[in-house]
């Protein structure tokens, strides 16, 4: 909210009206959570009524040893390609305000 608060500033917003979030399934952090979290800090400010909505992205891996870029799951970050575990995380872990909409006076 700090940084969605910061944004409505900048642009003298008398509204926030959309919220976008990405998050990664290994963030460490869950949507629903995330989205009772944001209605109770967001009571009695220009964003209160905001939508609020997040997008999950995929966790992408770059295998060490045949050098390929593949999706992987949670608990297998594996190659999808070779099926080694020599893998570097790419994406996954992710927790990114996105876009903020504002509406202005005019």
């Amino acid at each position: 909210m700090d940084q969605v608060m910061a944004i409505a500033k900048t642009h003298n917003a008398i509204k926030v009206v959309r919220i976008n979030v990405r998050i990664g399934p290994l963030s460490g952090t869950e949507p629903k959570l995330l989205e009772i979290a944001f209605s109770i800090s967001c009571a009695g400010t220009i964003a209160e009524e905001a939508e609020f909505l997040t997008e999950t992205l995929p966790i992408r891996v770059l295998c060490n040893s045949c050098e390929a870029e593949s999706e992987a799951v949670i608990n297998n970050l594996s190659c999808a390609s070779c099926g080694g575990y020599n893998t570097k995380l790419l994406s996954g872990d992710e927790l990114i305000l996105a876009r903020v909409e504002l509406q202005n006076a005019d």
